[in-house]
């Protein structure tokens, strides 16, 4: 029987699914890639699967499926098409790890899914905390199932806890550097335009406005709340501009733990892969004699009310951060198609938060009706 860790990589031709293949990939003797799933990048898919050999592809968009199918037929990998065909193959017993790195409410399925089939996973798809943390934690701890987080803040949080997990933690501190605008006075964030200031930038449009409005720094909040098992009180955001400190962890000691790194997705993506071991990389190394500021302070949430709104739907439980979800993702659209300023995203999540009714039962379908509610209705509000 191999001693090779069997991995899954949902949404394997998005950029942070590019970055797991690589890490794949180049540790051939340690992983052994079973599954690979994409949306619709037929000849990614194809490029990947023909590189990688695994067992079974899955290529959501129908359409696409005979173009994919033609490529590896004859290279004895399973093809698959449609959204429950990337749930159905979790359930291979060779798969020992799902990396889930599909974009928005689309992983939230498979992030259950894999729950369901006992598979740790290392998860790169913030909206199945963000909309339904307290129910995939719920089950998570039922299964016996770990996950791992990819994203570098709460890597650094999580390599923190290593040798810790006993001790009770007092506070956890993230960092962000604040977002290309934040030091833009609030007149110049009222003016601002998609087409003069949403050009440039290594990010996905919609994930650029998260970032300029420090949404994206409270919804990493909400996703620590259930990373972690901690109370809403106990996390923090800090400015951090250096980026070279991204979690720090306080016991109840007195004592701070933070993990140091020149920041790069590659490193936390290896991590959640590799742990509990650590491979050499050929990344850039941390230099110390050139980090002459880790300065700290707190944000400014007057000006950017959108983290406050995260922090408040946290606090308030129950759908109200599903319903936030939906909301900002409605507003942050129509701002990049042009129809609203950026200054009223902020005001559409506020008039959300003021107006939602929690469900109750929460249940996943709770959780989904509440953002799929709440985008009906800021798309109506829009309109």
């Amino acid at each position: 029987m191999s001693n090779k860790k069997g991995v899954a990589i949902l949404g394997s031709t998005g950029s942070v699914g590019i970055t797991a293949f690589d890490v794949i990939t180049s540790f051939p003797d340690h992983f052994e890639l079973e599954v690979l799933t994409a949306s619709s990048n037929a000849d990614l898919l194809i490029e990947q699967a023909l590189k990688s050999r695994p067992n079974s592809v899955v290529i959501s968009d129908a359409s696409q499926y005979k173009k994919v199918n033609d490529a590896l037929w004859k290279e004895d990998i399973h093809v698959y098409t449609g959204k429950e065909a990337v749930c159905q193959v979790l359930e291979s017993q060779h798969i020992n790890l799902v990396f889930n790195a599909i974009i928005g409410i689309a992983g939230i399925a498979p992030t259950i899914a894999s729950i369901h089939a006992n598979k740790h996973i290392a998860l790169a798809n913030k909206d199945s905390l963000v909309v339904c943390g307290e129910f995939v934690t719920r089950k998570k701890k039922k299964k016996g199932v770990n996950i791992y987080p990819v994203d570098p803040s709460h890597s650094s949080v999580f390599q923190c806890l290593v040798g810790e997990f006993h001790n009770k933690i007092d506070k956890l501190y993230l960092t962000t550097d604040g977002g290309p605008f934040y030091n833009q006075t609030t007149t110049q964030l009222n003016t601002l335009l998609k087409e003069k200031s949403f050009k440039k930038g290594d990010y996905a449009p919609k994930q650029y406005v998260d970032l300029s409005s420090m949404i994206y720094a409270g919804f990493k909040v909400v996703e620590a709340k259930w990373l972690f098992n901690l109370k809403p009180e106990q996390i923090e955001i800090f400015i951090h501009e250096s980026a070279v400190i991204n979690g720090l962890i306080a016991f109840e000691d007195g004592s701070v733990k933070a993990q140091m790194e020149d920041t790069n997705l590659k490193r936390s993506v290896q991590f959640a892969l590799t742990y509990p071991q650590r491979f050499s990389t050929n990344l850039s190394k941390l230099n110390l004699l050139e980090q002459s500021n880790l300065s700290f302070e707190r944000p400014d949430k007057t000006k950017f009310p959108n983290l406050n709104h995260a922090l408040e739907a946290l606090k308030k439980g129950g759908s109200f951060c599903a319903a936030l979800s939906a909301s900002n993702s409605a507003a942050a659209e129509a701002f990049l198609q042009g129809k609203i300023k950026f200054s009223e995203i902020a005001v559409i999540n506020e008039s959300v938060m003021n107006s939602h009714k929690s469900n109750i039962n929460r249940s996943v379908e709770d959780f989904l009706l509440a953002y799929d509610l709440a985008y009906e209705n800021v798309s109506k509000m829009i309109k």
